[in-house]
């Protein structure tokens, strides 16, 4: 395996990351959408590389511009988790995609987890041409203002109406960038995030209706259903869909990084080849 970092241009700054290369022919490539303040170096992005170039594929694991919590760029300016909107992070991931189809990997295999397992979805929906889908812990996400179903049991605390007030007022007030604390949802978020992220993500079980690509949803049995919809997911799903659970599996995967890469990969050469 060979490892290149790369950046991705973007309208604001890059999307930094690690391309892998197999020593061997390339059979296809693989894109890695992380999850809400991580980043390309933790978690699957990293442990799944070694197995995903010994089947044969191409494995790019980016940083979105959401990455981490608070960060910098070549300047004071604050960039991170705390800033990205939806429609950005929707963006990062077709930039991402056409990275690799300059490379000439058109329509990749999409991997997300935990929000970037949503954003993936919302990735394929709108490329119904992608190979394959492989979803790690995606939340369920969705309208969490109007929707319950999408809010329940996440880990919002029980202050979230004076949050949203405190947000809105900071929008009036100009002040859309300035930084909230959060104990329990991401600890530091702007306002302009935080009502982004309330109203704007995607609904992962509605968006299941229009994915018709074979698709692997992994959960650890430490994860609620609730909000990791696993079995709701593919029962809305028109395509062929594999649920697998983890046991001793939470939603990091820590201790349980082999099993999960081998459920990957034994999903891929059934479904691949």
């Amino acid at each position: 395996m060979r490892t290149e970092l790369v950046s991705i241009p973007t309208p604001t700054h890059p999307l930094d990351g690690a391309y892998y290369t197999p020593d061997g022919p390339s059979r296809g490539a693989a894109m890695y959408c992380h999850g809400n303040q991580m980043n390309f170096y933790v978690c699957a992005a990293r442990f799944l590389a070694p197995h995903m170039t010994a089947l044969g594929y191409e494995y790019l694991a980016f940083n979105r511009r959401g990455h981490d919590s608070v960060s910098t760029y070549n300047s004071r300016d604050c960039v991170g988790g705390a800033y990205q909107t939806v429609a950005e992070g929707i963006e990062d991931n077709d930039l991402a995609a056409k990275y690799l189809a300059d490379k000439g990997f058109k329509n990749p295999i999409v991997i997300g987890h935990s929000n970037g397992g949503v954003l993936a979805s919302e990735h394929v929906v709108r490329h119904p041409e992608t190979r394959a889908l492989i979803l790690l812990s995606a939340h369920a996400g969705g309208n969490r203002l109007t929707n319950p179903r999408a809010a329940r049991n996440f880990s919002i605390n029980d202050q979230t109406d004076e949050q949203i007030k405190e947000a809105e007022a900071l929008m009036a007030a100009g002040k859309p960038r300035q930084l909230m604390l959060i104990p329990a949802w991401w600890w530091v978020i702007s306002a302009r995030t935080f009502l982004d992220r309330l109203a704007n993500a995607p609904d992962l079980v509605e968006n299941a209706k229009r994915i018709r690509c074979p698709v692997l949803f992994i959960r650890g049995d430490q994860e609620p259903k609730e909000n990791y919809p696993a079995e709701r997911f593919k029962e809305n799903c028109p395509g062929p869909c594999e649920v697998a659970i983890i046991p001793n599996c939470d939603h990091f995967y820590v201790g349980a990084e082999d099993r999960v890469a081998k459920t990957v990969t034994d999903w891929l050469v059934q479904r691949m080849g």
